[in-house]
């Protein structure tokens, strides 16, 4: 079936104090995505960021963002008073997240709610602490202890509750209970305030595309509390990180620094750990978007301490045997496969073998050197088109930023003179062209509908500083713009019928 949606990150809806979360904000944006004919809202992972503010570095895979929980929301359930959040000191220009800020003054603000919370009483906070027994407790004691040490990576900790030994963790439990409680809390109304929105989206028509993550952090309570699913050494130091190597957009390659799985081990265990990262998944979003899909068919692997990615390499993956053990496990599921970038013959079988959609970039798709993959008369039914995605500049700053070549094969692809056209008019000849492509699903970053510049970009890939900050302003979607965005959805035969 042809539909289309939009790719807004949570953290970027135009909500009250500091960064978007789950207020009338997200609520507003359902009903815009309806308004629009949209019947697709794309996001990035929401698990709880660390240093950099990546979603794509959490300190668990299982848990939530505590900075999405919405604020008004306590004060509604009397676990806080508009008094404390007028107080905080949070309100700022709307324009982007000032994480530090965020983290200082967010943080004291939950703490009071979950002491006027009386959570433990609650029967709900007990039952989902039950159900989520396999991660939740490791989870908050990691927090907890992290908190107690100034943030200190788990690498740095004593050795005994490095190690975690058993009377120690008895200590740690027992030393931070009511800390440990306070991250539990966190999850909890995390858990229960995105079940709300996700109900409230679908029973408009709107499925939820979520992202997971190829790799954990280094630092995260999933490698603190289980050391044995990675390639780690005896003294719990990596043997080889995560990363890309070099290409013609970087000399010296990627070097994310990730671990990387022993996948020998997973596969004794009938990758029982993976099945439960997917069902958690699953139970979050509508549809999947694997990253780095290639990653399953091939690995690279970098010797831990290097400096850059040049002298790592390729080790061979899992392959098809873990999507078959999640099909067994869990059922057919709604998947994405992110397969950009270089693909060897390998990766491209695994992807027809699972039969899952590949991704289709525009702006990639005009090479002077080169005819692309990208360009649209290459694409088949099963994939997913967009104009751009978080990783890339908006288009139309990537119009401003093209070389005349790769424009001048743009335009004649598109039929188009070079002159007396506006990066403004570019841009939506783009949208147009991904919404007429043959491709099931189409995807548009929000930026792009709203036509902004490269202030607008969400993240630059290998850099640290100035991403993930980006924020939509307030009713940037107007009724006319809206309206235009459903006349092309029909057009292209991808309006899906809402409620």
């Amino acid at each position: 079936m042809r539909a289309s949606g939009i790719l807004l990150p949570i953290s970027s809806l135009p909500s009250e104090y500091g960064i978007g979360a789950f207020d009338r904000s997200a609520y507003d944006f359902v009903d815009t995505l309806v308004k629009a004919g949209q019947a697709y809202w794309q996001i990035l992972p929401m698990g709880p960021t660390g240093y950099g503010d990546s979603p794509y570095q959490a300190f668990s895979t299982f848990a939530g963002n505590p900075y999405f929980i919405s604020l008004p929301e306590l004060v509604s359930q009397g676990y806080l008073t508009q008094q404390d959040l007028d107080a905080a000191g949070l309100s700022d220009d709307g324009a982007y997240v000032n994480y530090e800020n965020i983290y200082e003054k967010r943080f004291p603000l939950l703490r009071r709610a979950y002491q006027g919370s009386n959570i433990s009483e609650s029967v709900e906070f007990q039952e989902y602490v039950t159900a989520n027994a396999e991660w939740l407790p490791d989870y908050a004691l990691f927090m907890a202890i992290k908190d107690s040490k100034g943030g200190q990576s788990f690498l740095e900790w004593e050795d005994d509750i490095k190690r975690r030994k058993p009377e120690t963790l008895a200590r740690y439990r027992a030393d931070y209970e009511e800390d440990i409680t306070f991250y539990m809390f966190l999850q909890y109304e995390f858990a229960r305030q995105w079940k709300a929105l996700k109900k409230y989206a679908n029973e408009k028509g709107v499925q939820i595309i979520g992202d997971i993550p190829i790799y954990v952090a280094l630092d995260s309570a999933d490698t603190w509390a289980n050391p044995e699913l990675f390639q780690f050494t005896e003294e719990l130091k990596p043997k080889a990180v995560a990363g890309c190597p070099p290409d013609a957009f970087s000399e010296t390659g990627q070097l994310w620094g990730n671990p990387l799985y022993d996948w020998k081990y997973h596969e004794e265990t009938g990758f029982a750990w993976w099945l439960k990262r997917l069902r958690n998944c699953f139970s979050w979003y509508d549809m999947v978007r694997i990253d780095h899909f290639r990653g399953f068919d091939e690995y690279y692997a970098i010797p831990y301490g290097e400096p850059t990615a040049v002298n790592g390499k390729w080790e061979t993956g899992p392959g098809i045997a873990l999507f078959e053990a999640m099909e067994e496990a869990l059922g057919k599921q709604q998947i994405i496969a992110e397969d950009l970038g270089f693909l060897t013959d390998s990766v491209r079988k695994l992807l027809i073998d699972t039969g899952y959609p590949g991704m289709k970039v525009l702006q990639f798709a005009f090479d002077s050197r080169e005819e692309s993959d990208y360009m649209p008369h290459n694409y088949t039914a099963n994939s997913v088109v967009y104009t751009g995605t978080h990783d890339n500049q908006t288009t139309l700053s990537w119009w401003k930023e093209m070389s005349e070549v790769d424009r001048e094969v743009a335009l004649r692809y598109m039929n188009l003179p070079n002159r007396w056209v506006t990066k403004k008019m570019l841009t939506w000849q783009l949208i147009t062209m991904a919404q007429r492509s043959v491709s099931d699903l189409c995807i548009i970053p929000a930026q792009d509908y709203l036509c902004l510049p490269a202030t607008a970009r969400i993240n630059t890939p290998s850099t640290l500083g100035y991403n993930w900050q980006w924020r939509m302003k307030k009713d940037a979607f107007t009724d006319k713009l809206c309206e235009k965005i459903k006349k092309m959805t029909k057009l292209y035969g991808r309006l899906v019928k809402t409620s």
